[in-house]
């Protein structure tokens, strides 16, 4: 099982950005300094308690200083940009790169970003599968632009001078283009399945219970199959919060506490998710459950594995039999309160924990 990293850069909004960011960035600099095999970032343009506006940006300015570590959109938000400019920036950063990019997409979930950019009343959903298909489209292209959709329109026809390349935009580093994947954020996504007759490889949310997340490998099976391809485990990517410390003690202060900042992380997601969004149900296994007992302190609980190096690969060991084999454990990066802390479990994650793992796996024990 490899190691990866998901940032959903979420911080309290009264921190100062350019602190944040700069943090943000020296947790990718020390996943790959630590052999962590990719690491993605979010972006959204609404939220103060998410300064990361553009993925590519952010992703774009690790570019020279990362050596190893493949760099992952997490994901752009297709509706709320022209599929030109994604098609074009997605290109220029993979030739940066030299194909160190994984293309993470998604219709975006943040109500705020959605009304800002015009499309909260829209079918979103309507509008992702659109914009993929002309990002698509525009690569494969070797003439003047003419795409005609319902929400966007791509044409350089009457303004291309082919010959002088007025008209074209650049194709990607990698041919026919780079990885793609899509998070999934609901039990038994329909998406997983769609997404797997495209080639195209799923990230289970860490905010899932694990019962849930159990649920996308039988459906991304579903739609390799539907294909006539065979579907690997390798393909299938999990994210997991999780706090490794070299005490019990300072594991469980930090890591489930409302001292720590995994709870700030889980109190910001519940008031989005279920006070606002009514997606209640990815924290129940009883959808009878009153939505008021949905509190950081029960979700922390659900979805945090905390504790000693120990602790930490037993819990991964019992998460990976209840969800089944996967290939890529992405963990989840959040705030560093206590820098220290944050990193000390990120190392403790890379050398210790996922080492442990493997052997274990190895040798059947899990």
């Amino acid at each position: 099982m490899k190691l990866g990293m998901f940032m959903m850069p979420l911080h309290p909004p009264g921190r100062n950005a350019t602190e944040t960011l700069a943090e943000d960035r020296e947790a990718f600099l020390l996943a790959d300094r630590l052999g962590y095999s990719e690491a993605f970032v979010g972006e959204h343009v609404t939220d103060l308690a998410e300064n990361v506006t553009s993925c590519l940006m952010f992703l774009a300015s690790l570019a020279h200083e990362t050596k190893n570590i493949v760099l992952g959109s997490g994901t752009i938000n297709m509706p709320n940009s022209h599929p030109a400019a994604i098609a074009a920036q997605v290109a220029m950063l993979d030739h940066i790169l030299k194909g160190r990019f994984i293309m993470g997409i998604s219709p975006g979930g943040l109500m705020s970003d959605a009304e800002v950019f015009g499309n909260y009343q829209k079918n979103r959903n309507a509008m992702f599968v659109e914009s993929i298909n002309m990002v698509l489209k525009i690569w494969e292209s070797d003439g003047p632009l003419d795409l005609q959709g319902e929400f966007f329109k791509v044409s350089t026809r009457q303004t291309a001078i082919p010959e002088i390349g007025q008209g074209l935009i650049l194709k990607p580093y990698q041919k026919p283009h780079p990885p793609i994947v899509g998070t999934a954020v609901a039990p038994f996504s329909q998406g997983v399945t769609e997404m797997a007759k495209r080639g195209w490889t799923p990230i289970s949310a860490n905010f899932l219970l694990p019962e849930w997340v159990k649920t996308h490998w039988p459906k991304y099976v579903e739609g390799r199959e539907a294909v006539g391809a065979k579907p690997s485990p390798a393909e299938w990517r999990v994210a997991k919060s999780i706090f490794v410390a070299d005490d019990e003690k300072t594991a469980q202060r930090y890591g489930k506490s409302a001292e720590g900042p995994y709870h700030f992380y889980f109190k910001q997601l519940v008031r989005k998710l279920v006070g606002f969004s009514g997606r209640s149900n990815l924290f129940k296994l009883d959808q009878a459950q009153p939505d008021s007992e949905i509190t950081p302190e029960y979700v922390v609980d659900k979805l945090v594995i905390a504790g000693t190096v120990d602790s930490v690969v037993d819990q991964l060991l019992a998460f990976r039999r209840q969800v089944g084999d996967f290939g890529t454990l992405l963990y989840a990066c959040h705030d560093w309160k206590d820098p220290a802390l944050g990193q000390r479990s990120m190392e403790l994650m890379a050398t210790e924990v996922m080492p442990r793992v493997n052997a274990a796996i190895a040798k059947g024990a899990a």
